[in-house]
């Protein structure tokens, strides 16, 4: 009679098959979205957001349009798939600063400097620019990008409470009221920008964007 423990191992050795199976296609799953989502990327810079064909989006990752569909929903679907990875790596980046073992001060002081750089990403502003145009106008478009927003703001005012109240201070709104004004002015001194280069420089938007930080916040970094 079989020991327990061989039995064990038969059940194992027939179980890991299977795993590996979907260990491999998970992975081939994940490969397949994250080069639908470059492609993407890249063609809504290109094309802008309305413009865009999912044949082209499918056609430039290497795949049928059969498979955009199998991973994602639409051109809505992919585009928010693009802000949440998006908003994911900068709230890693800003997360991995409030990990430093930095004073309250100086936490403020890199979030600061971080958010006046925000206005560097030209493609994104763009293209959430176009997003939203196209949501006003399409009811399912615009609940799904409000409910998003309201999440992502959300985040950011709690991670701004939490370094104010480090400092023995509180913000001087809501955190949503004042993640909406910070966001809301770097993207609207990039359009400005990238309307007219000579109104507006990036160096001018860095300091603009500090002085706000600073105003909305009601303290000076390092003070």
């Amino acid at each position: 009679m079989p020991s327990p423990h061989a039995h064990h191992s038969g059940i194992s050795s027939r179980r890991s098959p299977r795993s590996s199976t979907v260990s491999r296609q998970q992975l081939r799953t994940e490969a397949t979205r994250r080069k639908l989502l470059a492609a993407a990327e890249r063609i809504f810079a290109r094309s802008g957001f309305e413009a865009a064909r999912l044949e082209d989006i499918a056609a430039l990752a290497g795949y049928t349009r059969g498979a955009f569909y199998a991973n994602f929903e639409g051109k809505e679907d992919i585009f928010f798939a693009l802000l949440e990875d998006w908003v994911g790596r900068r709230i890693a980046t800003v997360e991995a600063v409030l990990e430093r073992d930095l004073s309250a001060a100086e936490r403020l002081r890199d979030l600061r400097e971080y958010y006046a750089q925000l206005a560097t990403d030209r493609r994104f502003v763009l293209l959430s620019f176009e997003f939203r145009l196209f949501a006003i106008r399409h009811p399912c478009a615009h609940a799904r990008l409000r409910a998003w927003q309201r999440r992502l703001r959300a985040t950011v005012g709690n991670i701004l409470r939490r370094v104010m109240k480090e400092s023995g201070r509180t913000l001087p709104l809501s955190g949503i009221a004042v993640a909406t004004g910070l966001g809301a002015l770097s993207n609207a001194l990039l359009l400005e920008h990238l309307v007219d280069q000579r109104a507006i420089t990036e160096q001018e938007i860095r300091h603009l964007l500090g002085v706000f930080f600073d105003a909305v916040l009601g303290v000076r970094a390092g003070s």
